[in-house]
């Protein structure tokens, strides 16, 4: 009877831990969201007032990633979606002011808020669901850089040397194979020669210099052996191939227009005192100010992209500036919309993305850090920012359109410098065939070793032969002689 009260017992405990254990599961978690209102950039976060519901409507990237965390999450989550805004309907403060509302107003924050570590001391963040960067973006000007040493610039400067070198060395070689003509040449001869300057060509120093004046004249002929003529031809295909190459891209960089930026960096911004432009409301500033040293007079606060195409396309003459620095998320927004007229450079300040801001200590940061995590390695976000960007970004950076339009670039698109690796096959074919032609001609320098080879074959493969043939020899020698004595005595 005590055995079966203790069964019962036990039963009861485990029934009450798992309906305990399913409530919790099933249990729903409600949330208020707090989310910023912007004007501009409202791809990421759109926030808009309802009259006939009487509320506010949020959509945008960063809303819809949030949804798509929401639906893989172990447990159900009510939400409380509240703007920050005033009483008018504008945004009621900063970034940084809103962070702050939590816990007290808010649970989480959604929107383009960017990690950081000063909001870290009032939130935690979960993983970042964007990567993120500071560049500015600066005017592209039509023009070609120019300058006497241009006609230099077709080839790299390997390249030259490696056309100097092999320029030396083939007339090295037709130096040796043509000594002999240069030695008969100056010996004195009863019979002129049918070319009188073909002595004073046929001179080492002259040789040198061989290979460059055939290829400007080839009908000029200095040489005399086939051989000689051979490594001409060669060179001479090797000449025609580089200077067709050295025309066609000294022609693209003379006549090809090339984008250059107006700016490189914010050292020239801040040296040359421009005016530079910002998101409105960003820590950008703060970053051009403490970080950069940037004066604040010279900084100028926008809240759109069209604000930043009119700021940048009047200049600072007519009130606008000559960059914006922004982050890159937002730039290549500006970039997309605008086209070729802009180009984003300089090195980019590292930031850490965008997060959700929860309240420190929160048990939820990690199951939303989770969810970002599979969300992430899903096509879900994928076909999210097709949705608002088309395909110029991914979870690893920007990327430019599919569609193969042309909108900017962040390097210079001038044509770059043709380098030895492009011939290296070609002088690589040059040099074996005048080396070949080389040992043909030269039979001094192939003619040795072969006699040393017979020398040493007769030497030592050949010595037992030659010695059984001298021995019957000697034995026929010695019977003649005697016979020779016994016709004598008789």
């Amino acid at each position: 009877m005590a055995n079966k009260r203790l069964s019962y017992a036990v039963a009861w405990v485990v029934m009450m831990f798992w309906v305990a254990w399913s409530m919790e599961e099933t249990a729903e978690v409600k949330l208020r969201v707090g989310v910023p209102k912007k004007d501009g950039f409202t791809q990421f976060v759109k926030v808009v007032w309802d009259d006939d519901e009487h509320k506010y409507n949020v959509t945008g990237y960063c809303m819809d990633v949030f949804h798509a965390v929401l639906s893989i999450l172990p447990f159900n989550v009510s939400l409380q979606i509240e703007p920050y805004v005033n009483q008018s309907g504008h945004s009621a403060g900063t970034y940084n002011q809103l962070v702050q509302q939590v816990p007290q107003k808010y649970d989480i924050v959604v929107g383009d808020i960017t990690i950081l570590a000063n909001r870290s001391n009032y939130v935690d963040f979960t993983l970042p669901y964007t990567d993120s960067g500071v560049q500015m973006v600066v005017a592209a000007q039509q023009g070609r850089v120019q300058t006497m040493w241009t006609f230099m610039k077709p080839f790299s400067w390997d390249l030259w040397l490696s056309i100097l070198l092999i320029s030396i060395f083939i007339g090295s070689v037709i130096l040796i194979m043509e000594r002999k003509v240069i030695n008969n040449s100056s010996l004195p001869s009863q019979h002129p020669s049918p070319n009188p300057n073909q002595q004073q060509r046929l001179t080492p120093i002259n040789f040198l210099w061989l290979p460059i004046s055939q290829a400007v004249l080839p009908e000029r002929e200095g040489v005399v052996k086939n051989c000689s003529r051979f490594v001409l031809m060669v060179w001479l295909l090797l000449a025609f191939v580089l200077m067709q190459s050295y025309t066609a891209s000294l022609t693209t960089m003379l006549t090809v227009e090339q984008l250059q930026p107006s700016f490189l960096s914010v050292n020239d911004l801040r040296e040359g005192d421009y005016y530079v432009g910002y998101q409105a409301e960003s820590f950008v500033y703060d970053l051009l100010v403490q970080k950069w040293k940037f004066n604040s007079s010279k900084l100028r606060a926008y809240s759109s992209i069209s604000e930043y195409h009119h700021a940048l396309k009047i200049r600072n003459r007519g009130g606008g500036v000559s960059a914006i620095v922004d982050e890159l998320a937002y730039l290549k927004l500006f970039i997309q919309k605008y086209g070729s007229n802009y180009m984003i450079v300089g090195p980019t300040y590292r930031t850490d993305g965008f997060g959700f801001a929860f309240a420190r200590n929160s048990s939820l940061t990690a199951a939303f850090s989770r969810g970002i995590l599979n969300v992430s390695e899903s096509e879900e976000l994928e076909k999210i920012e097709e949705k608002y960007f088309g395909k110029i970004m991914n979870n690893n950076g920007w990327e430019d359109q599919t569609d193969g339009s042309s909108t900017s670039s962040s390097s210079s698109s001038s044509p770059s410098s043709l380098t030895l690796y492009s011939f290296s096959g070609l002088f690589l074919i040059t040099g074996i065939a005048t080396l070949l032609a080389l040992l043909v001609s030269e039979t001094v320098i192939w003619r040795r070793p072969i006699s040393m080879a017979r020398e040493y074959s007769r030497k030592y493969l050949f010595r037992t032969s030659s010695s059984s043939q001298t021995q019957p020899a000697s034995s026929d020698d010695d019977s003649s002689t005697h016979r020779h004595g016994m016709e004598s005595s008789v």
